[in-house]
This record gives C-alpha cells, structure tokens and sequence, in this order.
C-alpha cells in the first residue's frame, strides 16, 4: 500500500514536471512567446515550473538547431529519476538497465499523452467562441500536427474531423509503444 502511494505521488510530481518540460521545448520550437510581456500565462507557468531544472542544463547542455535540448534532457533526467526511485523502493527487483528503458518510454508515453489532452482541449475549446491567449497558445500547438491530416481528411458537412482521426492516430501509437517497450523490457 504505501509503494502505491509513493508511486502516485511520484507519478504526478514527475508527470508534471517533465510534462512541462516538454511543453517548453514544444512552445519554443513552435516559437511561441513566452515571455511576461507576451500576455501568454501559460508560458510563464511553464517557466516557473521549469527554470530550476532548464537553465543550469542550458550551462552544459547547448541547444541543437531550434531545439532546447535542455529541456528534453530535464524531462528525461525527472522521468530517470523516478523510474530509479521506484525501482530502489522495491529493493533493486530486475537489473538496472530497465531503469533508462522506463524513463525513455516514459518520456514517449508522456508525449502522447500531452498531446491527446491538447487535441481534446482543442476540440473542446472549437465549438465555442473564445478569444483568450491560452486557446490561441493551445491553437498554435496543436495546428502544425493537424495540418497533414487537415489535407487528407476533407470537411465533412463543415465539420472538421481532423482531431478525431488525430486521436486515433494517437491511440494506435500508445498501444504500439506498450508493445515496443516490453520487447525492450525482454532484451534486457
């Protein structure tokens, strides 16, 4: 019982976390301002969530291209970390090498999961009128990964069933990611 709330808690600090980091490393990709000055609170949530961990990766760790790497490497670390706890809480049960196994796949898993709530927000947030900064922000995230389906998948009655064919999409890379990890689980 007290693994299982250990685990929990662990999970939602670390998914938080890491989730954060990725959204920074996605948002700057997409160059989306995230400054104070910019009006996006999202953006400044994101930094106060993760310049503890960003910027002292930022002195070692140099950018590749338009990619933070800095970022990717703090979700990384925070999912290894976990993944390491977890397996010391339960005695070091399994060899070592699965630890980096679970926080690569773990770091995927959070990627797929991110971004199917951001298509269901998206979604959501569609069929009403809003004109607030984080549906613009949730807008200039989720556009570029609907823009291919948006061009195979026409408007069926005015009706843009991208997000949906995109959830899907999703789902199928989930299911296809549990099986991818454990075949690594079994190599090692």
């Amino acid at each position: 019982m007290l693994f299982q709330i250990v685990s929990l808690l662990l999970e939602v600090v670390v998914a938080i976390l890491s989730g954060a980091c990725l959204l920074r490393l996605y948002m700057q990709y997409q160059r989306i301002p995230m400054s104070a000055r910019s009006g996006n609170p999202l953006g400044r949530f994101v930094f106060a969530l993760t310049d503890w961990i960003v910027l002292p990766l930022r002195k070692v760790i140099p950018a590749v291209g338009a990619l933070d790497t800095a970022s990717l490497v703090g979700a990384f670390v925070l999912q290894f970390a976990s993944f390491g706890l977890l397996w010391l809480l339960v005695g070091g049960v399994g060899g070592f090498f699965s630890v980096p196994i679970l926080a690569f796949f773990g770091l995927l898993r959070m990627t797929l999961s991110a971004m199917t709530a951001a298509v269901i927000v998206y979604a959501i947030l569609s069929w009403v009128q809003t004109n607030s900064v984080f549906a613009d922000v949730l807008e200039r995230l989720v556009s570029p990964v609907l823009a291919p389906i948006r061009r195979v998948v026409p408007l069926i009655g005015g009706v843009d069933l991208s997000p949906l064919v995109l959830l899907v999409l999703l789902q199928v890379a989930s299911i296809v990611l549990g099986s991818l990890q454990g075949w690594a689980l079994l190599l090692f």
